[in-house]
């Protein structure tokens, strides 16, 4: 074994002259292993509030939709063809969307009207699989019945069975300009997809009565469920050049592009934020080390005049500090990923010894901290603390390595 090496571990365990700079050391470490580790279970929540907030808008988005152009004519039944075709389309409904407002009582909403087929949207639509009140296949053409959500239903005062007045504007104009056009709907249904801003804006009713109501004054199109969400933006490409003209394909990525881009925004300026800690904690090791240099200053001064060169001295010290940079990262992973993986068990344990509910049912759409480890923020994390471990032992071993002997020993 290469005695720089030998040195290097055997000045990591300093004698009693050395205890604060051991006292030093074991700081530094233990520093960098909890930034490593908090930047790793920061990281790994972010990503399950992500998939949380996702999976709960998808179960009323769709993978992928095809919508018309204004005034283009489109063959449905080709566009539903093409896309049963491709081998990651698992499921296809109709639909069609117009906007409209809600009047119960004294109270108004807008909201966003999806005219469906009830037979086949919940293929599409897991928060219509799952009803947290009535039936879907209450929606009957003719009947005029509605589904919306439970967050709507509530600001409405309205339960299933009362009547709710859907008002929009008459396309055909008169001499006073555009009338509203107003139709009495049948509550007949609740869902609840967890995501407000669906359960409060949007409502369901059958396809042939959103036509009537709307006089086709309406955007139609074709829903698709894949069996890898990941992909759609994948499938859309291969899709394009496949549909009739005045076709649209679009996928979940494209129609919340704006909420995904900042949450990766806040999830870059996290790491940046907690990467400063490591890096605070890894210039503790300049400390150690300049400390370590001024004790060891004697062997140094011997270790030149029996032939080291000044390559050989800095590695010692770059090896004491790489190896102490190691450990605290190795431990660091260690605690991160454990604690990314049983989050919910350790906040569980923390609401328990202090007798407080770290989220609230009534307040959060969630009932336990979510987690989603990536390893690609793993395999990111650790190479970064380690190169910052080690760009802090280069000063302070550069300077024990131009120690003159001679002025070492002149006081020894």
């Amino acid at each position: 074994m290469p005695y720089e090496l030998l040195l290097g571990l055997r000045y990591i365990r300093s004698g009693r002259s050395s205890r604060f700079v051991s006292f030093i050391s074991a700081l530094a470490t233990v520093g960098i292993a909890l930034g490593v580790a908090a930047l790793i279970i920061v990281l790994s929540v972010m990503n399950g509030f992500q998939k949380e907030v996702r999976d709960r808008m998808l179960g009323v988005l769709s993978h992928l939709e095809v919508i018309s152009l204004p005034e283009r004519n489109v063959d449905w039944s080709t566009v539903g063809q093409t896309l049963s075709s491709h081998p990651k389309v698992l499921a296809t409904a109709p639909f069609v969307v117009g906007q409209a407002m809600l009047s119960a009582g004294d109270q108004i909403r807008g909201v966003m009207v999806r005219g469906v087929d009830p037979a086949v949207e919940p293929a599409v639509s897991p928060a219509l699989s799952q009803l947290v009140a009535g039936e879907l296949s209450s929606l009957e053409s003719g009947r005029f019945g509605l589904v919306m959500g439970r967050d709507l239903a509530l600001s409405l005062n309205l339960s299933l069975g009362d009547s709710v007045m859907v008002v929009t504007a008459d396309p055909a104009s008169g001499p006073a300009g555009v009338l509203p056009r107003m139709k009495a709907f049948q509550l007949v249904a609740l869902f609840s997809s967890g995501h407000f801003e669906y359960d409060s804006s949007l409502v369901f009713i059958h396809q042939s009565d959103a036509s009537r109501f709307f006089r086709n004054q309406v955007t139609e199109g074709l829903r698709a469920r894949l069996s890898d969400m990941h992909e759609a933006p994948f499938v859309r490409i291969e899709l394009e050049p496949r549909l009739p003209s005045g076709a649209i394909v679009r996928d979940w990525t494209l129609e919340n592009r704006n909420w995904f881009a900042a949450v990766q925004i806040e999830k870059r300026m996290m790491f940046i934020i907690l990467m400063l800690i490591i890096a605070v904690a890894a210039f503790n090791l300049v400390s150690m080390l300049v400390m370590t240099v001024m004790d060891k200053r004697s062997d140094i001064a011997i270790l030149r005049t029996v032939g080291a060169s000044r390559g050989s001295v800095m590695a010692i010290f770059v090896i004491q500090g790489a190896f102490l940079g190691l450990l605290g990262v190795g431990f660091g992973l260690l605690l991160g990923v454990l604690g990314a993986v049983y989050i919910d068990s350790i906040v569980g344990a923390v609401e328990h010894a202090f007798g407080f509910q770290l989220l609230p049912k009534g307040i959060y759409l969630i009932e336990s901290l979510p987690s989603d480890l990536q390893w690609q923020d793993v395999l990111a994390i650790g190479p970064t603390a380690l190169v910052l471990s080690f760009l802090a032992t280069l000063y302070p071993s550069w300077r024990a390595s131009v120690i003159d002997p001679a002025e070492a020993l002149r006081y020894d």
